[in-house]
């Protein structure tokens, strides 16, 4: 289970080290690898162990690929879908194209959701953090489904 906010860097070839914290999560998995794909609402990627990534792929296989929704999620997540390997150092290549996508410079911000990462620069997780935050944004928050969690 992923969790907390890691603020790294990432080298001039792309490579992104993973804190010790999070390498020792993934490896509860047990898995040969991650996959790393576009966040299809937020200039972020996601970062899923193998198997987490197989349950995903699986039921984006089952929606219907006449419908245009469905369609466009499927592009969007399945065609952007990286295998990628955890080196003996703890590091992530990050290919070109997706380090585009998601504005990634050299300061990056890996946000803990469970059983994904989120991987943003961090100029652009300050951004969105600051919307989140904002007054309008907490007003949206107050809706019957919110009132009935406790924190």
């Amino acid at each position: 289970m992923f969790r907390g906010i890691h603020q790294v860097s990432m080298d001039a070839k792309g490579r992104m080290s993973l804190p010790a914290r999070l390498r020792d999560d993934l490896a509860q998995y047990d898995d040969d690898g991650v996959v790393v794909t576009i966040d299809p609402v937020s200039r972020c990627l996601l970062l899923y162990p193998l198997s987490e990534w197989e349950l995903i792929q699986q039921k984006l296989d089952k929606l219907p690929t006449f419908q245009p929704q469905a369609r466009r999620l499927q592009r969007l997540l399945v065609g952007h879908a990286t295998d990628l390997e955890v080196d003996n150092a703890g590091r992530i290549l990050l290919p070109a194209p997706l380090r585009e996508f998601a504005r990634l410079d050299k300061k990056l911000t890996i946000l803990g959701q469970g059983k994904k990462l989120e991987i943003w620069s961090q100029e652009e997780w300050e951004a969105q953090r600051e919307d989140y935050l904002s007054q309008d944004a907490l007003v949206d928050l107050q809706t019957e489904t919110m009132m009935d969690i406790s924190l």
